[in-house]
């Protein structure tokens, strides 16, 4: 929304603007968070070297599907 726009809006349409923004803040954040812990996690594995290169790669390239992927399979691979 440009200015002109803005200082032409209803209170309402300036609400509902706001509050998209909000919600695509809060996704965003969220999805940071996620990619954040998913490398942190990945780090303090007990994988080797190499793998853990791997993951960092894969989640580098494609972060929220490589975090996905990280928790759903590579999580449970660790050697004991």
């Amino acid at each position: 929304m440009d200015l002109l726009t803005l200082a032409q809006a209803t209170p309402g349409e300036t609400a509902l603007a706001a509050f998209g923004l909000t919600a695509v803040l809060v996704v965003a954040v969220a999805a940071a968070v996620f990619v954040i812990a998913a490398v942190i996690s990945i780090v303090a594995s007990r994988l080797d070297l190499g793998m853990k290169f791997v993951w960092l790669v894969f989640v580098v390239i494609a972060p929220f599907i490589g975090s996905i992927l990280w928790f759903l399979v590579g999580r449970g691979r660790v050697p004991a």
